[in-house]
């Protein structure tokens, strides 16, 4: 396949600027971008899915620039719904300083900052230069403006469209580049810049959107109310991220595979055809998280995540380190330590409903502390900072001593 043939078997491309682009992108050479800006100090899965276009791209012979928005998040893009909550200069700063680190690492992309080129124009040079070649109508009919006319749209969001488009045609004239890759919700400020560069100097740019990676209920991937999943190991563990896809869902899996992996049409294919023959095995979910990790994080990060999601899929779970504990039972129902025997602590904390009940749980085995089974309805609990008591198969109970 043609790198092209490629990235739309993949489902990686939703609209491109021009035809002419086709030929380009399976020839090589080209110089492109894509921008995130600094609302923190990590990107997150979503950033993920949308990058790693630009690893193919990489790898089929063209040169990638990581645009940081240093300019664009001081004033920030338009949402759909409403205005974005202004982040102060120091923070923008510290995020800056956050993503080009994590960029360089993880995708070992060139970065800029459009800071460094915006911060010398003037308002009136802003105007005279950039803002007489857009039409306000123009505007207006974009998608992302259109959308936020009934409730309103401040000057500065307004202004955003223009601020990507002097982007692109200040990395044309510096750097060469020809193509701004992003998410479908940038077309209309891809589209922008491409008119600006035309205007300006009469030559031909282009853009490339790809579809929005999303989950079954049709949010950006990786997020669920505003909690995302960061590619910072310390702000999301491997182990978090490995259940997140471990558990994607059977309808999803395939496409998830296309788009976030670099596994071949026949390695993709193959899966599909286990995964539909013995779902049970969960082989491309497996693989999902195996390569998404493996790449973020590394073979070791891969490994030891799976080996903890193991301990406590059997419940052997004596060996884990406090850090694991941690993030394995966040948000599993705590409770506080304290000296008693065992039957009177599964009553004193709901464990279990009454002693006769817990008598009961104790006499068929199904409570177990860190990881070993229990019988003895006197036995107190070791005086540590974290006891884990399972109950069956699944209910498991943070035991927490605070003194």
């Amino acid at each position: 396949m043609t790198v092209y043939e490629d990235l739309q078997w993949r489902g990686l491309v939703k609209d491109i600027t021009s035809p002419e682009l086709i030929e380009k992108l399976n020839k090589g050479g080209l110089t492109f971008y894509i921008g995130t800006d600094p609302t923190a100090d990590s990107m997150h899965i979503g950033h993920y899915s949308s990058f790693l276009i630009c690893k193919r791209l990489a790898k089929a012979g063209h040169r990638p620039l990581l645009l940081i928005g240093g300019a664009t998040g001081r004033i920030g893009d338009p949402k759909p719904s409403a205005e974005r909550e202004m982040k102060s200069v120091e923070e923008i700063e510290k995020n800056v300083e956050g993503l080009s680190r994590q960029a360089k690492d993880i995708f070992g992309f060139e970065i800029v900052n459009n800071w460094d080129w915006s911060k010398e124009i003037n308002f009136i040079d802003f105007l005279r230069d950039y803002g007489k070649y857009f039409n306000v109508n123009y505007m207006l009919d974009k998608d992302i403006i259109r959308r936020r006319l009934e409730t309103g749209i401040t000057y500065t969001e307004f202004s955003y469209m223009i601020m990507q488009a002097l982007d692109f045609l200040h990395l044309y004239e510096t750097e060469g580049c020809t193509l701004q890759v992003a998410g479908s919700d940038q077309w209309g400020n891809i589209t922008a810049g491409v008119d600006l560069v035309k205007k300006k100097t009469g030559e031909e740019v282009y853009g490339l959107v790809m579809p929005l990676v999303l989950d079954k209920d049709g949010n950006k991937f990786g997020k669920s109310e505003g909690n995302a999943l960061w590619l910072d190991k310390n702000k999301t563990s491997s182990y978090e991220l490995y259940q997140y896809l471990i558990n994607t869902d059977d309808e999803l899996v395939i496409d998830y595979l296309k788009k976030l992996t670099f596994l071949s049409k026949e390695e993709i294919e193959d899966i599909e055809k286990i995964q539909k023959e013995s779902p049970e095995q969960r082989l491309a979910q497996k693989t999902l998280a195996k390569e998404i990790i493996t790449d973020l994080h590394g073979e070791q990060e891969y490994l030891h995540a799976e080996e903890v999601s193991n301990s406590l899929f059997t419940g052997n779970v004596k060996n884990l380190t406090e850090e694991e504990i941690e993030t394995v039972f966040k948000g599993v129902p705590q409770v506080e330590y304290e000296s008693a025997p065992l039957i009177d602590f599964l009553v004193n904390h709901n464990i279990a409903s009454s002693k006769r009940e817990a008598r009961e749980f104790l006499g068929g085995r199904a409570i177990s502390v860190n990881g070993e089974i229990v019988q003895d309805e006197n036995m107190v609990l070791k005086s540590k900072k974290y006891n884990i008591i399972r109950r069956g198969k699944k209910k498991y109970y943070l035991v927490v001593k605070t003194k």
